[in-house]
C-alpha cells in the first residue's frame, strides 16, 4: 500500500463498490483497462493500449503506443490475478515489470495539479517511494520530513527525480500500479507508469511512455470506474485472454 495515497482511497471506498474478480480471473467491477504487451518474458519494450467496457466486451479508446518496461523484461507480480506457477516471478532488484493484474493507483507529480479525476499527489523534494527491503517503509511513499531521514536511508527512488537527479523528467507525471500492495518483503516495490527518457530507454520495473500518451490515459481514467493495469507477455495474453475475459486485439501485427 502506498501511505500517502490511503486517505485518498479510504474517502472513495464509499462511494465506489468493492472491486470484484470472477472465479475465472475475469474483472467484473472494472469498466476501464490500460492494457501492455510485451513480445516474451525478456523484452524490455511492449504495446500499451486502452479499453472501456461496452456491454459484454471492450471497446478500444487508446491505440496501440510504443513503451518500455523493465531492462530484464517482466516477471509475474503480486496483483489482483490468481498466482501463476509458469514463467519468472518479481523479485526485489531483478530490473522486472510487473506482470499480471493490479489496480490503477493515484497519480502523483511534479506540479501542484494535474489534468485527471484520479486521486493526485504533488511530490515535494522531501518524497522518497522505499525500495530498502526490510524497512517497515518499504514499499510505501513516504515524506522524509514526517518519518525521519533514517527512513528513507538507502532507498534510491526520490520521488522528485528533478531535483535529486540532474533534472530528471521521467517523474513529471505517472501513476501508482498497485503490486505488491500489502509490503512482501523482497516482493518488488515502487512500480508505476511515467515518462520514459527516450524511446529506447528500458527501466527498473516499470512502465514508461511518451508524456502526451501519459497525459491521454490521465484524462481519460476515472476512479469510480475501477481502471486496472495488465501486462503480459504475447503468449500469456494468448493463453489467458478468454478465461481473464481481456480484450481482443483482431488481428496482430
Amino acid at each position: 500500500m502506498i501511505r500517502r495515497f490511503v486517505a485518498m482511497a479510504l474517502a472513495t471506498a464509499a462511494v465506489v463498490p468493492a472491486f470484484a474478480a470472477t472465479e475465472t480471473g475475469g474483472w467484473q467491477s472494472t469498466q476501464q483497462m490500460v492494457l501492455v504487451i510485451t513480445p516474451d518474458w525478456n523484452s524490455d519494450h511492449g504495446v500499451l493500449r486502452a479499453f472501456e467496457r461496452s456491454g459484454d466486451g471492450w471497446k478500444p479508446v487508446v491505440e496501440a503506443q510504443d513503451v518500455t518496461v523493465g531492462r530484464s523484461g517482466s516477471a509475474w507480480g503480486l496483483g489482483l490475478n490468481e498466482p501463476q506457477a509458469t514463467g519468472p516471478q518479481k523479485r526485489e532488484g531483478d530490473g522486472r515489470a510487473a506482470a499480471g493484474v493490479y489496480r490503477v493507483g493515484a497519480v502523483f507529480g511534479y506540479a501542484a495539479s494535474a489534468d485527471t479525476r484520479m486521486p493526485y499527489e504533488a511530490m515535494t523534494d522531501t518524497d522518497w517511494c522505499v525500495d530498502v527491503d526490510g524497512s517497515p517503509y518499504y514499499n510505501q511513499i513516504v515524506d522524509a520530513k514526517k518519518v525521519g531521514e533514517k527512513a528513507v536511508a538507502g532507498a534510491s527512488e526520490p520521488m522528485r527525480r528533478d531535483l535529486h537527479m540532474d533534472g530528471d523528467q521521467r517523474y513529471k507525471i505517472g501513476f501508482v500500479i498497485e503490486h505488491n500492495a500489502k509490503g512482501k518483503p523482497g516482493g518488488g516495490s515502487c512500480i508505476f507508469a511515467h515518462l520514459w527518457a527516450s524511446p529506447t530507454d528500458a527501466t527498473a520495473g516499470c512502465t514508461a511512455m511518451s508524456e502526451p500518451v501519459m497525459r491521454r490515459l490521465l484524462a481519460w481514467l476515472k476512479p469510480e470506474d475501477q481502471p486496472v493495469f495488465v501486462l503480459l507477455p504475447q503468449s500469456e495474453y494468448a493463453r489467458l485472454r478468454a478465461s481473464w475475459h481481456l480484450p481482443s486485439l483482431g488481428r496482430q501485427p
